[in-house]
């Protein structure tokens, strides 16, 4: 068929179907790359519900520039511009709701519709020995209040042995429109949030626990991977995500690079002599995925110059010694997973959603990562509670916390006796501008 005709059947062509046809062979490809048929649809989308005489100036400019630039920018330009003026106008569109913030975590509280505007799903990419890589899409969601929890399963797992890296990306469409729902084979565009090691799985992670079925391996930040017992099988991926800067790491990295937010410009205060170290809140959440244990917010935590040791911070949320401040959780900790057959709930762990606000109410320290519990050697040496103690501890590059439960025998419950928080005194610093 002359190219004559082919270009005028793909002027009539919206810009997804453009860009698959593209797709198709390379003179396709040269084809779809006109100048004319993009700058069309760049002169149709700058401002299509004006009114007419509003538009009129704008659009003899328009023609114009069309006419003189047409021949003189090299093939493929105003492609480039169309694509650009989209997805800029795209991520200002779904940032405009990362702004609506609940007063009562100090998140972004309109995540749901975000998603929905921009056509978000997450996948995973395992990458094994010879190169190839193995796309897992299709996760089931469960949202909590400061955290998203993803779990992919399925029974066509490559072998863990061949495997080196998984990668985690947000995925959204490349040309998102709102009346239509996103394609899986239309163009994307893909964010890369986190890369994990896979190789040697078993020894280079933590175990947080095991059932009859299945035993589960953490990686940092948030991976939970679950592993058939007796055999070198993965049964399920679960990410837990926390929404903290959630939309920007799913939406504004790229393929290779990871979302960077802005540095943080710290406002030194001379006046204040313990400037960074009072007015913390907590948020705390401890859940299993599909049930939740616990969710509690603390106000007005402080240390003092004199409790700082070891380059923490310590921040006491619930005294040992201070029975009023005791938190019982509701149910048996665990965490829930399933795969195609099976279902099951893995005891003795929990998802630990914490933000941590700075005196000012902006997110300071944030994760979601599981969490295993081990049986303490030591007696409770309480008056007011009876039972073994099981310590929970997690840490990353910015802190620590340390959780006490008192396992009640005879109400069938956990209590916590003691939580505290080490914050780092290099994130403190690097926040506050202070030298502690």
């Amino acid at each position: 068929m002359p190219s004559e005709i082919l270009l005028k059947i793909f002027s009539c062509l919206d810009a997804v179907s453009l860009l698959a046809v593209g797709c198709v062979n390379k003179r396709f490809h040269e084809l779809a790359n006109d100048n004319g048929i993009w700058l069309k649809l760049y002169s149709n989308s700058l401002h299509p519900k004006r009114t007419i005489w509003k538009m009129k100036s704008k659009q003899t400019e328009t023609v114009s520039l069309g006419c003189a630039a047409l021949h003189d920018k090299e093939v493929g330009y105003w492609k480039k511009e169309y694509i650009f003026k989209k997805t800029s106008a795209f991520k200002t569109r779904v940032m405009r709701l990362v702004k609506f913030l609940d007063p009562y975590t100090g998140l972004p509280c309109k995540n749901k519709e975000a998603m929905k505007v921009s056509g978000l799903s997450w996948i995973i990419v395992l990458k094994d020995k010879n190169g190839k890589e193995h796309v897992v899409e299709k996760p089931n969601l469960s949202f909590k209040d400061t955290s998203l929890t993803v779990l992919w399963h399925g029974t066509d797992w490559p072998c863990l042995d061949i495997l080196l890296t998984l990668k985690l990306f947000g995925v959204t469409p490349l040309l998102p429109d709102q009346g239509i729902p996103p394609s899986k084979n239309g163009p994307r565009r893909f964010s890369l949030i986190a890369e994990y090691l896979l190789a040697n799985l078993t020894e280079n992670s933590v175990v947080v626990g095991a059932d009859e079925l299945v035993q589960l391996f953490s990686l940092s930040p948030g991976l939970l991977v679950g592993m058939w017992k007796g055999k070198n099988e993965i049964a399920f991926v679960m990410a837990n995500l926390h929404y903290n800067q959630l939309l920007e790491r799913s939406i504004l990295g790229s393929a290779t690079v990871q979302y960077s937010p802005p540095p943080n410009k710290p406002l030194l205060d001379d006046i204040d002599s313990e400037y960074g170290l009072h007015d913390y809140r907590l948020h705390l959440d401890l859940h299993g995925r599909n049930c939740m244990y616990l969710c509690g917010s603390f106000k007005c935590l402080f240390c003092r110059k004199r409790d700082i040791e070891n380059g923490y911070v310590r921040l006491i949320v619930v005294n040992v010694k201070d029975n009023r401040k005791h938190l019982p959780v509701i149910g048996t900790l665990g965490i829930c997973w399933e795969t195609d057959v099976f279902k099951g709930n893995v005891k003795d762990c929990f998802v630990m959603d914490l933000t941590l606000l700075d005196e000012t109410g902006m997110p300071f320290w944030c994760f979601s990562a599981p969490v295993h519990m081990e049986l303490s050697t030591k007696s409770s040496g309480l008056y007011d509670y009876m039972g073994h103690i099981y310590t929970a501890d997690y840490a990353d590059s910015e802190g620590k916390v340390c959780v006490e439960f008192v396992w009640l025998e005879e109400t069938k419950e956990y209590i916590i006796v003691s939580l505290v928080l080490y914050v780092s005194t290099k994130k403190v610093n690097s926040w506050y501008g202070t030298n502690y």
